[in-house]
């Protein structure tokens, strides 16, 4: 096993557990629970991802990078309208939260 990701926090690391997952890498989060123990353990304890099957590390390594690198796009370009209803969407949403709309592609 290979430690591949230190996460902010848990539901980071969950929402990157899955989004490897549904890309066949499958990974283990430990230290997930270490946190309900802050004041007693070091303060810089986070959840990390670590992988089962190390062959598995340069391909989970470059899906990570796509999926962080996404992610902080969807941040720099912020709320959006949705073309169907008119809805203002946060920016870390794909959908219309309203109509279900996809968020529309940058040109």
């Amino acid at each position: 096993m290979q430690q591949l990701y230190q996460a902010q926090d848990r539901i980071e690391a969950q929402i990157l557990h899955d989004f490897l997952d549904r890309h066949l890498i499958e990974t283990v989060i430990l230290g997930d629970y270490l946190s309900g123990a802050v004041g007693e353990l070091p303060a810089d304890i986070y959840p990390s991802l670590w992988l089962i099957h190390d062959d598995d590390l340069e391909r989970g390594r470059e899906l990570l990078h796509r999926f962080l690198q996404d992610a902080n796009q969807r941040v720099a370009q912020g709320a959006w309208t949705c073309s169907s209803c008119g809805e203002t969407v946060s920016e870390s949403f794909d959908l219309c939260w309203r109509c279900g709309q996809a968020r529309p592609t940058p040109e």
